[in-house]
């Protein structure tokens, strides 16, 4: 079989399809091993700065420091502002149940997006839509 002959057959054809099907794989499973990493690093902050409860009078100290240890070890993704979506993403989903399956069907770009969203029923229209049902818990005053 010759160049020209290869191309043509659906052997290439299966070769490519494997191919994309394993880095669709590949990016799920960094997808949800590195969310399941933002919602522990978030439940951690919670633990350390507020000690379970909603607010710290010290905790944007806490995320500074912490903002700058990250960044020296790990590089960019560990500012101030991702540290506290990583600490709403927690306060937010709780449960770890619930974040285990809705990382399973969302990207943290759309888990970000819905926690966003400051109305619980707008929450609850919009997750659904995303292609998975769940009425999140509310965040405590």
């Amino acid at each position: 079989m010759n160049k020209k002959q290869l191309k043509n057959t659906s052997f290439v054809a299966d070769i490519k399809m494997i191919l994309a099907n394993a880095r669709q794989k590949t990016y799920s499973a960094i997808n949800s091993a590195m969310v399941e990493a933002y919602w522990l690093i978030g439940k951690r902050i919670v633990e350390e700065e507020q000690h379970g409860n909603e607010r710290a009078a010290y905790g944007e100290e806490i995320l500074k420091t912490l903002s700058v240890e990250l960044t020296k070890e790990f590089g960019k993704g560990f500012g101030d502002r991702n540290l506290r979506d990583f600490r709403q993403f927690y306060l937010t989903f709780p449960d770890r149940e619930i974040w285990h399956t809705l990382c399973a069907k969302l990207n943290w770009s759309h888990i970000r997006l819905i926690m966003r969203v400051e109305s619980k029923d707008a929450q609850k229209k919009i997750i659904p839509l995303s292609g998975y049902c769940f009425v999140p818990k509310p965040i405590k005053s």
